[in-house]
């Protein structure tokens, strides 16, 4: 049976949220299928060169197939 993961986080902890999937991948026994991504920039709401930058949205999308539960 297919199922799917989804992932958010934002790109200034995309080390943190590559390990997060990695330990869900290992965990779960799943068997990944595909995994698919996306990063959305945030317009500064700021002003001035000090606060030109905020961190984007990353999703990431992990399609996985599982056994079909019995019954």
């Amino acid at each position: 049976m297919q199922q799917v993961k989804i992932f958010k986080s934002v790109d200034t902890e995309i080390n943190e949220m590559e390990h997060q999937i990695n330990r869900w991948m290992r965990k779960s026994g799943a068997r990944v299928l595909s995994i698919t991504g996306d990063l959305s920039s945030q317009p500064s709401s700021s002003q001035g060169p000090l606060h030109s930058f905020t961190a984007s949205d990353v999703l990431v999308i992990v399609l996985y197939e599982i056994d079909k539960p019995a019954g």
